[in-house]
């Protein structure tokens, strides 16, 4: 079993030559192979469903609960702010530059050799499903989502994302409403029809005011925001129609269908979701992990931003090296000691509950 010097080098390796291969969301291939080829170097048997590579620990014991680890290898598209080669992943000053290198590569690699730590172990109180997965970066249907139903039965999920090693214990979820108010056609200067745009104001107004009665511990209240709005063709047609869009960050409160079916008790427009596969999530905040983490001086707080956590259903936390803030700016970066921090620290808060 490697120590955490070497495990931290072997990472370290790795992210430098995923940062060289361009692997934009639905192009991960090549990303793919090198994740596959390393843990198969390792002694790791592999499985594949596209661009997805998914592996359980030597010693897997179906009678045992399993921990879910996962991050996922592909990247946005390097934006035009860039003074430096993205795919060139050059060390200086202590930090490892590249595209991908903070947002997930650290925290990619870094579960990929805590996995690596853990796979030939015996007498673990917990499986082990390591899954490097595609698509989180434009929330696709080909990445973890895909691949849930060959993972088995999951207790618990650690998802791979930068967040300074501090625990997410919650993350809100996401769901986009197209939204419709009918009303008639009529003439502007006569006393004709029925304006849609006055029906859409009242059910505009409640999406403004409106507060659930159930609020989350970490968030607070749920938030709505109307966000885009169109009606009408000319000046003196009195519009038929006024149609909407809802930008609502569910909590860990409510399902989202819960959610949804509130809304539509209330509005008397028609209401469309884009989806509702964007779930919030959360985990106790007297979960062992999570109570490991705060022994080892780790903050706790929500997740205002979306990820793959938002496909589980099962207590899941976001935690891993490297900083949110740098996610998708120009010139990426992580610190080389962030990536061995964030695999000892990993370890460390694993230790106290598969020991």
């Amino acid at each position: 079993m490697a120590d955490i010097t070497t495990l931290s080098q072997q990472a370290l390796a790795l992210l430098q030559q995923l940062i060289s291969i361009q692997s934009f969301s639905k192009e991960e291939d090549r990303t793919a192979d090198l994740i596959e080829q390393t843990l198969q170097t390792h002694g790791v048997k592999t499985h594949r469903k596209l661009n997805n590579i998914w592996a359980w620990n030597a010693h897997f014991d179906p009678a045992k609960p399993t921990i879910l680890l996962n991050s996922h290898h592909d990247t946005v598209k390097p934006n035009s702010g860039y003074t430096r080669d993205p795919y060139d992943a050059k060390i200086e000053d202590g930090k490892l530059y590249g595209l991908g290198s903070n947002d997930a590569g650290g925290c990619l690699v870094s579960l990929i050799h805590v996995f690596l730590h853990y796979y030939h172990q015996t007498n673990l109180k917990y499986n082990f499903c390591l899954a490097t997965t595609a698509e989180e970066e434009i929330s696709g249907v080909n990445g973890l989502e895909l691949i849930i139903p060959e993972l088995g039965k999951l207790d618990f999920g650690i998802v791979g994302e930068p967040t300074l090693m501090d625990l997410a214990i919650a993350e809100r979820g996401l769901m986009v409403l197209d939204c419709t108010a009918f009303g008639i056609a009529g003439h502007a200067a006569r006393e004709e029809g029925e304006n849609a745009i006055y029906k859409a104001l009242k059910d505009i107004e409640w999406f403004r005011n409106y507060r659930f009665p159930k609020e989350s511990e970490v968030f607070g209240p749920i938030k709505m925001s109307v966000t885009i709005i169109n009606a009408g063709s000319q000046h003196n047609v009195v519009p038929a129609t006024c149609t909407f869009t809802v930008d609502v960050r569910v909590t860990d409160a409510y399902r989202n269908e819960e959610v949804l079916d509130i809304i539509r008790e209330h509005v008397s427009c028609d209401v469309r979701p884009r989806s509702i596969r964007l779930k919030p999530s959360s985990i106790d905040k007297n979960h062992p992990f999570v109570q490991a983490g705060v022994a080892l001086g780790r903050k706790t707080y929500g997740s205002p931003t979306t990820s793959d956590q938002s496909l589980l259903d099962i207590p899941s936390i976001k935690v891993g090296p490297g900083d949110s803030a740098r996610s998708h700016m120009a010139d990426e970066y992580i610190y080389v000691d962030e990536i061995g921090e964030g695999i000892e620290l990993y370890i460390k808060m694993l230790d106290a509950i598969v020991k």
